[in-house]
């Protein structure tokens, strides 16, 4: 019988530590000398997302919380202090799943943990720092779901996703009888689905998790594999412009910290629960890559 809650191993790992020292770029920021000039002139902008509980969330007071919020912050300060700079100040900017690139490539932001998923496509047009975590693709249903509980039983039904992710789209080509509904957040679709408008929505089980979590009783997870495999692999890094490799170097360093510190295995329990449908990715490798 399939498990409704997606769990995952703990997959351990050597992580290895690239490049031990970090140097600052140039001059400050705001000159567009990369990510560690903003760091050093003590003004950083970070683009998250605004409506992803757990991960990425903006409060009514404007604060913000989740695990890459903390990560994200976890790595500028490491930075600022390796280098002997002061902790600088941290803007954040909402980065939709497609607005990511272009605002990296614009230079709206410095840096960007939004869920961000590693792949070939984004890494021809941004440099990623990480993985600093693996996840899998699952599905969110309604509580009183019956119908829906594995991969192939939502063919023909209708699933949602958000415009500009991958999730929909690998469902899609593995299933062409599905009837794929796109909005612009993911906070939409959970609407949706709560109005009965969709039958499911896709996307990592850290997303999915954090909205079941958010509204207890209305909603559940489901696990997807194909032939007995876990349907996707997600790694999720730092998105930071293309061949800045002083910052991705850096960024690397500082998530290396941050898992053999203890830190992340504590910031996960506080913001996901724990290690559920989480495991630590190796920073600086990129070697899967090659494999998709």
């Amino acid at each position: 019988m399939k498990r409704n809650i997606f769990r995952l191993a703990a997959i351990s790992s050597t992580v290895a530590l690239a490049g031990a020292t970090l140097a600052a770029c140039g001059d400050s920021a705001g000159g567009g000398d990369g990510m560690l000039a903003a760091i050093e002139s003590g003004d950083v902008t970070i683009g998250t997302k605004y409506d992803q509980p757990g991960l990425g969330l903006r409060n009514p007071d404007g604060s913000m919380a989740g695990l890459d919020v903390d990560v994200a912050e976890y790595v500028v300060n490491h930075i600022a202090e390796e280098n002997g700079w002061e902790a600088p100040t941290v803007t954040w900017r909402e980065t939709p799943s497609a607005q990511r690139e272009t605002l990296i490539q614009n230079g709206e932001v410095d840096l960007i943990a939004a869920t961000y998923s590693i792949n070939k496509g984004r890494s021809e047009s941004v440099n990623f720092g990480g993985p600093y975590l693996i996840t899998h693709q699952a599905l969110l249903v309604r509580e009183e779901e019956s119908e829906i509980t594995d991969l192939e039983s939502l063919d023909g039904k209708i699933l949602c996703s958000v415009t500009g992710s991958t999730p929909a789209q690998k469902v899609k080509d593995a299933l062409p009888g599905v009837q794929l509904q796109e909005y612009d957040t993911y906070s939409s679709c959970v609407e949706a689905l709560r109005q009965g408008n969709i039958d499911a929505m896709t996307t990592d089980a850290t997303i999915l998790l954090g909205y079941s979590a958010q509204a207890p009783g209305q909603f559940k997870v489901i696990e997807m594999e194909q032939d007995g495999e876990p349907f996707t692999n997600e790694y999720y890094g730092i998105g930071l412009a293309k061949d800045d490799q002083e910052g991705t170097d850096a960024i690397n360093a500082a998530l290396t910290d941050l898992h053999e510190s203890g830190e992340f295995d504590r910031l996960l329990q506080s913001n996901l629960g724990g290690d559920e449908a989480v495991s630590p990715g190796e920073p600086g490798d990129l070697s899967f890559l090659d494999e998709n």
